[in-house]
Parts: structure tokens; sequence; C-alpha cells
């Protein structure tokens, strides 16, 4: 679960490893709660933009965590389960309430 400081919150992954799998492919996971996979596709290739060596920095950073890169979901794979979980019945299942 991840809630923002702006009061975004949402589902990201189902467990520690699911997480850790995402991240490296994912890195802008943090804009995912509540988007569209229309939203989120703009957001990733923004941040693709941006950081024209995010293929070469998703490798260095799955060894890092001990992970093969070769076993890491595709970006359309993580894009399509960020969707799944930040508007599906996961979502829905884990509001957030502030005071």
């Amino acid at each position: 679960m991840y809630v923002s400081l702006d009061g975004e919150a949402g589902p990201l992954a189902i467990g520690l490893p699911e997480l850790v799998r995402l991240c490296p492919v994912a890195p802008w996971w943090r804009d995912a709660p509540g988007r569209t996979a229309g939203e989120l596709q703009a957001v990733a290739d923004e941040y693709r933009k941006d950081i024209p060596d995010l293929d070469q920095r998703r490798v260095r950073a799955a060894r890092a965590l001990g992970l093969d890169p070769a076993g890491l979901p595709s970006e359309a794979t993580a894009l399509a389960r960020l969707v799944e979980l930040s508007r599906g019945p996961v979502a829905a299942g884990c509001p957030v309430v502030g005071s």
C-alpha cells in the first residue's frame, strides 16, 4: 500500500516479493494509485524520456536486489498489474481513512 503526503493511496503489490520485482520495472509506481492504463502509460513514457538509460538502471537495480533481470516482468505486465491493483477489488478492500 502506498499513501502519499498529498492523500493519494492505493495498493501496489500483494506482498514484498511482488513489490521488489515491480520497483525496477516501474520506478514510477508512486504515480499508479487510481490512474487508468492510459494515464500510467503517459507517466511511464515521460519517465523514460527523462531517464534515457532506464533499461541499464533496471538491470543494475535488479542485480543489486539479488534478482535475475531476465526474470523481471515486462513493463506492459507491470503497468497492467498496477492498474489491476489500484482500480480493482483489491483497492476497494484497502480504504485509507485520514483524519
